[in-house]
């Protein structure tokens, strides 16, 4: 098991993805400072009473100075994780200006913030990094139907490529993970018919991010790693 007794960022921490992702990083030792948009930690979190878990209330990661005060805030900065997003499914001449550029923001704009801002964060730390972010299994194998969606997506995958060789010498490695539909509460309702057996779980997804997160990772930068589970 990969000791995490390190300071981390996760974004979209209390999703259902996030919420496993810091279950995790809490049970190897970690901090977790978490930027929310609700007023407070709702309360069905298992971890929301834990003293290592630092959260700062009404943060939009749209908004840039927002998140610069946020990572401005986080002491000692190592780990930088990503989750927060949206999804929206329509076809081309279904989707809107708007609609477009609301996926833009909420999945490419916020990555792209928080990746800036966690940089910053890290080289006043002076230790090096790891970031990870979260793209979408249809960046790299395209479905029809969710254009906008999966053109923000593909923001975040090479926003993810170019900054690895821009980091590398500093010792922070920044890669994504590309999950297919997680199996979670929300996604089963929306496909009852589904095969979700084969779909990945938040706990699978989050032993990957927790390795790319890892000081144990020396080597992988720049990749997007399919977590795709059977499906």
């Amino acid at each position: 098991m990969t000791d995490l007794a390190k300071t981390f960022v996760v974004t979209g921490g209390t999703g259902a993805l996030g919420t496993g992702v810091v279950e995790l990083l809490l049970a190897r030792g970690a901090t977790v400072y978490l930027p929310i948009h609700e007023p407070a930690l709702p309360a069905h979190l298992p971890w929301r009473t834990n003293a290592r878990v630092k959260a700062t209330p009404k943060v939009s990661l749209e908004d840039e100075a927002q998140v610069a005060a946020f990572y401005a805030s986080v002491p000692d900065l190592w780990g930088s994780i990503h989750l927060v997003g949206g999804f929206a499914m329509a076809k081309l001449a279904e989707t809107s200006l708007a609609e477009f550029e609301k996926q833009w923001r909420l999945n490419t704009v916020t990555c792209f913030l928080a990746c800036r801002e966690a940089v910053k964060a890290m080289r006043k730390a002076g230790n090096g990094g790891r970031i990870v972010n979260v793209g979408s299994r249809p960046v790299v194998s395209p479905t029809p139907g969710m254009i906008s969606y999966v053109a923000s997506k593909a923001g975040v995958a090479a926003l993810t490529q170019s900054l690895a060789p821009e980091l590398l010498a500093e010792n922070i490695l920044i890669n994504a993970v590309l999950p297919s539909t997680i199996d979670t509460p929300a996604n089963r309702a929306a496909m009852p018919k589904a095969e979700h057996d084969k779909w990945p779980k938040p706990a699978q997804i989050a032993e990957t991010i927790a390795f790319l997160a890892s000081p144990a990772n020396v080597l992988t930068t720049g990749a997007l790693v399919p977590v795709f589970g059977q499906a």
